[in-house]
């Protein structure tokens, strides 16, 4: 028996922690049966629970290699490639912008997709020269890698996926830079495995998305062209506060003097960057490319 805090008695626990503790230090057969069997669902409920949060990821990184394994039997055969960059975004923005981005981003159009995965973000890519700095490299923080080794980079890592039974490798990135060395990359593989199921599809919608219904759709709802801008500016900024508004520093977004081409601001104004104005590019970019890698799907050989 359990005692009130008024002495008086109250019936037997019956709990699963009352079974496993006993009464007053006994315990019988069946309290012992008992409890064995709640810690035995226990433990097995935590195996489930894990089991269920790698396979509801759509992230590559997060599964065991046999997870992996069985998914790609079961019919997940599509891996995409997401391209970032690590570069400078102006005074407002963290270096990050592009691999968070495109990370965010990726895991959208691969639910959409149902039956695809993504592999970890490429964030060393193409920013320009060292010597002497050129582009976004005269600014701190950016790292660049030459085009011929960053189409390698690609090349490997769509042979590592088609080794493995994948049988479609999305290439999208998120930065203007590299666009071409996408293409380049997917043309070469595609005649090398053209007598194989396996095709890799640069998905170059992704990024001119944003260059084109995006920047047209913040037209149609306030933004003005000035502000919106080629880089840094109100598009690029606002579509950072969708996804991640802690890489943006509000404080000096609106702060004086203006932001300009000195401060790596190319072309518009972020001022008036909103997460509203974000998530209309968040929405047109995810399923636009969603629906162009169904459309490459679709063209395939079976």
């Amino acid at each position: 028996m359990i005692m009130n805090l008024r002495g008086r008695r109250r019936l037997p626990e019956t709990s699963a922690t009352g079974l496993i503790a006993g009464n007053r230090g006994t315990s019988g057969p069946v309290q012992r049966t008992l409890a064995g069997i709640v810690v035995g669902l226990w433990f097995l409920s935590g195996l489930a629970s894990a089991a269920n949060a790698a396979n509801a990821s759509v992230f590559l990184e997060d599964q065991t290699w046999t997870e992996l394994r069985d998914r790609i039997n079961a019919g997940t055969t599509t891996i995409i490639v997401p391209i970032g960059g690590t570069e400078q975004s102006g005074p407002a923005m963290a270096l990050g912008k592009h691999n968070a981005r495109v990370k965010f981003l990726a895991e959208k159009i691969a639910g959409q997709l149902g039956n695809a995965l993504v592999a970890p973000v490429v964030s060393y890519v193409p920013e320009g020269t060292i010597d002497p700095p050129s582009a976004h490299m005269r600014f701190p923080g950016t790292i660049t890698i030459s085009d011929k080794i960053f189409e390698q980079l690609l090349e490997s890592a769509a042979r590592s996926f088609k080794l493995h039974g994948f049988k479609t490798i999305v290439l999208i990135g998120d930065h203007g830079g590299y666009q071409a060395d996408e293409r380049h990359v997917a043309d070469r593989l595609n005649a090398e495995w053209s007598k194989s199921p396996v095709r890799v599809f640069a998905a170059l919608q992704y990024y001119q998305i944003t260059q084109g219904a995006y920047v047209d759709k913040l037209l149609s709802t306030g933004a003005r062209q000035s502000e919106i801008g080629t880089h840094a500016g109100l598009a690029d900024t606002s579509l950072m506060l969708a996804i991640d508004p802690s890489m943006v520093r509000k404080d000096r977004l609106a702060a004086a003097p203006k932001l300009g081409a000195g401060d790596g601001v190319y072309g518009g104004d972020p001022a008036r960057s909103s997460a509203e104005f974000g998530q209309l590019g968040v929405d047109l970019i995810v399923s636009g490319t969603t629906e162009a890698i169904r459309e490459f799907v679709k063209q395939q050989p079976r």
